[in-house]
C-alpha cells in the first residue's frame, strides 16, 4: 500500500475515529461514563508511555541519520519544556485538563444549552481552535513516524487515538456547557479532527526531502506523549488513592505498555 495512504488511514483513526468514539459514549448512562472514563485515561497513560519509551525513542537513536545522543537528550528536554510553556499559553491545556474524570453532567434536551452566556460559548470556541491546532500537530506526528517506519506509524497513531478518547469526551462535555447543542458539538468536533489529516499530509510533502530532520521530530512527539501522561493525566489518578483503585490504575497503565508493546514486536 502506498504510504500516503497509510498516513491518510491512521490519521483518520488518531482523529476522526476517535471524536466518534467518545461522542458514543455521551449516549452511555453518567454513572457508566463516570466509571468508565478513569480507566480509559489509565490505559492511554500506559498507551503514550510504551510508544515513547519503546518506539519513538529507539527509532530516534538508531535512525538512519546518525544522531548524537546528548542531542537527542537535549531535544526530549527542551520538547517537556515546550510543551510546559504552552500550556501556560492556553494553547495545549484544554486538550487535556478535562478528562470528565468526574461530574460529566447528564445530557439533556439539545435546546437547553442554547441559553448559556456568551463568555462560555467563547470559551467553546477557543476550545475548538486549540483543538485544531493540537490535532495539526498530531497529525504532524503520524506522518513522521511512518516515513520512518510503517510499524513505528501504526503504533503511534494507536497511541494518540489512546489519549483521544477520553481527551475528546471531556471536550464534549465542555461545549455542550458553552451553549453548543450535541448535535454541533459532534459537528464541530469531527470539523477539527480533519486537521490531523491536513497535518499528516503536508508533513508527508514536507519531510519526504528532510529525512535528516526526522529523529528530531520524533523525539519532540516522544516529548509530547510523555508529558501528556505525566503532567496532565497521572495527576488526574491521585484522586483515587484506595489499594484497590491504586492496583486497577497500576495494571491498565502496565495494559496499556504491554499492548504498545506487543502491536510494535507483532509489526516487526
Amino acid at each position: 500500500m502506498d504510504l500516503l495512504i497509510w498516513i491518510i488511514i491512521f490519521s483518520i483513526l488518531g482523529g476522526l475515529l476517535s471524536v466518534i468514539i467518545a461522542s458514543s459514549f455521551l449516549l452511555l448512562p453518567t454513572n457508566t461514563r463516570q466509571h468508565a472514563v478513569p480507566h480509559l485515561v489509565s490505559f492511554a497513560i500506559g498507551a503514550l508511555l510504551g510508544a515513547s519509551f519503546l518506539g519513538l525513542l529507539p527509532h530516534a537513536i538508531e535512525h538512519e541519520f546518525v544522531v548524537d545522543p546528548h542531542t537527542i537528550g537535549l531535544t526530549l528536554l527542551i520538547g517537556l519544556l515546550s510543551f510546559f510553556l504552552l500550556e501556560k499559553m492556553v494553547l495545549w491545556r484544554h486538550c487535556h485538563s478535562h478528562h470528565g474524570h468526574e461530574n460529566i453532567p447528564e445530557l439533556g434536551d439539545d435546546h437547553h444549552h442554547h441559553h448559556q452566556e456568551d463568555p462560555k460559548k467563547a470559551a467553546g470556541a477557543l476550545i475548538l481552535i486549540g483543538d485544531a491546532i493540537h490535532n495539526f500537530v498530531d497529525g504532524v506526528l503520524i506522518a513522521a513516524a511512518f516515513l520512518t517506519d510503517v510499524h513505528l506509524g501504526i503504533v503511534t497513531a494507536l497511541a494518540i487515538a489512546a489519549h483521544e478518547i477520553p481527551q475528546e469526551l471531556g471536550d464534549f462535555v465542555i461545549l455542550l456547557h458553552s451553549g453548543y447543542s450535541r448535535r454541533k458539538a459532534l459537528y464541530f468536533n469531527m470539523l477539527s479532527s480533519l486537521a490531523t489529516v491536513v497535518g499528516a499530509v503536508a508533513a508527508y510533502f514536507l519531510l519526504a526531502d528532510m529525512q535528516h530532520i526526522l529523529p528530531y521530530i520524533l523525539v519532540v512527539a516522544a516529548s509530547s506523549f510523555i508529558y501528556i501522561a505525566v503532567a496532565d493525566l497521572i495527576p488526574g489518578l491521585h484522586s483515587k488513592v484506595k489499594p484497590s483503585e491504586t492496583f486497577q490504575q497500576i495494571s491498565l497503565i502496565a495494559a496499556g505498555v504491554v499492548f504498545i508493546y506487543l502491536a510494535h514486536s507483532t509489526l516487526h
